[in-house]
């Protein structure tokens, strides 16, 4: 688990958040366990660290159920695929390229932005006087908003591809890298985060557009 030499004797007050994941996994894998459940546990960890623990994963003689978005992860490791969707599970006989297979998709991403937003707060919008149908200027304020609610999930999603191509060129480099650059898992993590943000807008955006072109 990459703890040699200096590491050994270290508090564990003083572990970067990686080090403290392959820490409290190693400690699992010397118990007697015969289930694990991670939860997003390549999360802060490098390239080789992610390595090191999908190796221990498979080595593992129990049953692990993991939660993750890492599909270089999963790869070659899980053996089915659960999908929580609409309400329900769905369970495929197969890994993760079969899965992404199945529902047509390229990417683990790919699956949240088409999964319906929840727990969003419905946008208020002004009823129509009189009860009845729109007014040709409500029409057109209508369609003024749905306009520019289109623009801002599509600059969302613009800004989501982006990021996706960045987290891939690091994953690149850190897969060929022979030495630690502490700087650069630490700008890859925080991308990773401002991925996760970005993404919260664009299911909210995307619930708020579906409501109003429902209306």
């Amino acid at each position: 688990f990459l703890f040699r030499g200096e590491d050994i004797d270290k508090k564990v007050k003083v572990l970067s958040g990686g080090e403290r994941s392959r820490l409290a996994l190693a400690s699992l894998m010397l118990e007697p366990h015969n289930l694990l459940v991670l939860d997003e546990p390549t999360n802060h960890m490098d390239m080789r660290s992610k390595d090191i623990l999908k190796s221990a994963v498979m080595k593992y003689d129990g049953t692990v159920i993991v939660v993750s978005h890492d599909r270089e992860f999963l790869d070659g490791m899980v053996q089915k695929v659960y999908e929580f969707r609409d309400g329900g599970v769905r369970e495929y006989l197969g890994g993760i390229y079969y899965f992404l297979e199945k529902r047509r998709l390229e990417s683990l991403q790919e699956v949240e932005r088409k999964a319906p937003a929840k727990g969003v707060q419905q946008p208020e919008a002004a009823a129509p006087k009189g009860g009845g149908k729109l007014s040709y200027e409500q029409k057109k304020e209508q369609e003024k908003l749905v306009r520019r609610m289109r623009r801002t999930v599509e600059t969302i999603e613009a800004e989501l591809a982006g990021i996706e191509a960045q987290l891939a060129a690091s994953d690149a480099k850190f897969a060929a890298a022979t030495t630690y650059d502490e700087a650069e898992y630490k700008a890859y993590n925080e991308l990773k985060a401002q991925y996760d943000r970005r993404m919260h807008d664009w299911e909210k955006a995307s619930y708020e557009l579906e409501i109003v072109e429902e209306g």
